[in-house]
């Protein structure tokens, strides 16, 4: 992951700041997938210890037509013939599955399990749905209990409803996996396949990652992920789902080729692992910028001199010599803090040493809120000029204000909905939407198919509407209904709801350090709190209670459950009883959860009387007499 964007970027800076303020932390790193150990090992400053170990064998695949063939890197036909598929296919099945995927998976499914890696979202739910109709009708009857418990809680997690593709495939033990899903549908169907309910999943590449759900087989269905062709540390984090330890004694996998792709399939598989480089001069040196900001603003470094030295510490001083960057390390810093001072984040002044670096309150709010530094002064002016005329009789241009930037490019809205949604907002909303550069004329324009010759900002009309998918799901709470309102799937909009939950946060850590913004602080505590829980008002308390969702606040709700103090002094037997689809297990979660809320906010108000109750001893004794009265 220290090569991957942005994300390797954060992950370098955090290890880095540990390294240097610390001797004591012990860290320790693991991967499977890495080409250049020494280099992270030096920057570690790391032992290394390597082993190829598996605890269960792992045999590969190839299947170009009807022939399969085991993969040999180490001979010079990497290829080798294994069988001939065995299948009997009609016409119109050879039509719908003319890779055979019906005749891979059903050699070890029910009775093994089975992950099929697609290329894209999309053909998860068609191959899902595609293998249901040719299956037995036996599969139907296995642990057919347990699969009607499974849709019950995918219909409580869903508000009532079941996703159609998961209501087709659930009863013969398929379902898919993929970022469309919900969170709760995703934990569900997890916990489904790891217990065997489930025999076989479709998923996406991101399965392959974090993940820890193996198989008998896997099947690639494609090389390619989306359009692009698989890199080979994806390919072995694929297949190295293969092979369940203490279960199975052997694992395949099995990448379905067409002729055309059989070249560049034998490099994938022979190829060496991919290597690992620094980030930080990623998008244009962000990283970079980032970490000097928090360098200075942390205190860790107060000159060019200092930045330098910890510099030396990074991933990137290691590679520098790899990476072919134009400028010297120490020349990119330098303009690093230049660009830092003309964004007017820090201030250097000359001083006895040389430079002093000094971060300006704008810096200090931007790190501090750690906000992108792409977006801290659009942050900064949308922040201001919503001051001028900030509408409070709803909270849709607060939720304008927190809509997240890095999202917008997600976006791309369905004008007709657009026009609809907005039409459904009051005066005053379509005046603060025009305020900020959407105005009703040319919503209503793109709706009706019409050229707009007026410039607008698109990113702003984007955002606009994203603020609108938040804005409608806080008042109706039921995210299905306005997945489908939006035309949207259910995991984006879930997605956007934490990731604007966030982002709300960060802008309230961003306004605390700019007086100029004081108004933001009080509004933002509570539409924070209203993003992260988005359910009715008396449902909050209840979702404070770790391990409790909004289907589950619901019935709890229901059964007179109403509160945390409820909760804590509930019998978790009785419990599990009177909830639907609630075991003794989670029951017991919930109830000690709950104990543990109900103690902490009782400590703390403890704490509070304490300090109230707290008398100076130097006072007089009538003043005494009268402080305890």
């Amino acid at each position: 992951m220290l090569g991957d964007g942005s994300r390797g970027a954060l992950i370098e800076m955090t290890l880095a700041k540990v390294l240097y303020v610390s001797e004591t932390t012990q860290i320790i790193g693991m991967s499977a997938t890495l080409g250049n150990i020494s280099d992270l090992q030096t920057f570690l400053r790391a032992e290394n210890y390597t082993n190829d170990f598996r605890p269960v064998q792992l045999k590969e695949y190839v299947k170009l037509k009807d022939s399969i063939y085991e993969v040999k890197p180490k001979e010079q036909e990497c290829f080798r013939f294994s069988r001939l598929l065995n299948f009997k296919y009609s016409s119109a099945m050879q039509k719908v599955d003319p890779d055979h995927i019906i005749a891979l998976v059903t050699e070890v499914i029910p009775t093994h399990s089975c992950l099929v890696f697609c290329p894209t979202k999309k053909n998860c739910e068609n191959v899902a749905a595609m293998i249901c109709k040719y299956l037995k009708e036996e599969f139907l009857q296995q642990r057919a209990a347990e699969k009607a418990v499974l849709l019950g809680e995918l219909r409580d997690a869903g508000n009532g409803a079941v996703c159609p593709v998961l209501r087709r495939t659930v009863p013969y033990g398929l379902a898919y996996h993929h970022s469309g899903l919900t969170s709760e549908e995703r934990k569900l169907v997890e916990e489904a396949y790891s217990n065997g309910v489930l025999c076989l999943l479709t998923c996406t590449s991101t399965l392959a990652a974090g993940i820890n759900l193996p198989a008998r087989r896997v099947i690639l269905r494609s090389p390619y992920v989306a359009s692009d062709f698989l890199k080979r540390s994806q390919y072995k984090q694929m297949v190295g789902r293969a092979g369940r330890a203490g279960m199975d004694t052997v694992g395949e996998s099995v990448l379905i080729l067409q002729d055309k792709e059989r070249h560049m399939a034998e490099t994938l598989v022979c190829a060496p692992m991919e290597n690992c480089f620094s980030n930080l001069l990623h998008d244009d040196g962000k990283g970079l910028l980032s970490l000097i900001l928090s360098l200075v603003g942390l205190n860790i470094a107060s000159s060019l001199l200092q930045i330098g030295e910890f510099m030396r510490g990074t991933l990137l001083s290691v590679q520098q010599g790899q990476l072919c960057v134009e400028t010297s390390l120490q020349e990119a810093v330098r303009r690093c803090v230049d660009l830092l001072k003309d964004k007017g984040l820090i201030t250097v002044a000359e001083d006895s040493h040389g430079q002093s670096l000094q971060v300006t309150k704008l810096g200090k709010a931007t790190y501090k809120g750690s906000v992108d530094l792409s977006y801290s002064d659009v942050l900064y002016r949308d922040l201001s000029k919503g001051l001028d005329g900030l509408l409070l009789n709803s909270c849709l241009h607060l939720v304008y204000l927190v809509t997240p930037y890095d999202m917008i490019s997600q976006c791309k809205p369905d004008w007709m909905t657009y026009f609809r949604q907005f039409t459904l907002l009051s005066a005053a909303e379509q005046k603060m939407s025009a305020a900020v550069g959407v105005p009703e004329s040319f919503v209503a324009r793109k709706a009706a198919g019409q050229t707009v010759k007026k410039s607008v900002n698109m990113e702003v009309v984007r955002r606009m509407y994203l603020a609108l998918v938040l804005f409608t799901l806080l008042k109706e709470t039921n995210l299905w209904s306005v997945a489908d309102k939006f035309q949207l799937s259910r995991g984006f909009v879930q997605t956007l709801l934490s990731s604007s939950s966030a982002f709300c946060s960060c802008v309230f850590h961003f306004t605390e350090e700019l007086e100029e913004f004081w108004p933001f602080k009080a509004l933002l505590t509570e539409l924070t709190r209203r993003l992260s829980y988005c359910v009715k008002a008396e449902l909050v308390p209840l979702m404070e209670v770790a391990g409790v969702t909004e289907s589950r606040a619901k019935q709890l709700y229901n059964a007179g459950y109403k509160t945390p103090t409820h909760l804590a002094n509930a019998d978790p037997a009785v419990l599990s009883r009177t909830i639907e689809h609630l075991y003794k297990k989670q029951a017991n979660q919930i109830v000690a959860s709950a104990k543990m809320l109900v103690n902490e906010k009782a400590a703390a108000l403890q704490e509070e009387v304490d300090e109230l109750l707290m008398i100076p001893s130097d006072l007089p004794s009538a003043l005494k007499t009268q402080q305890l009265l």
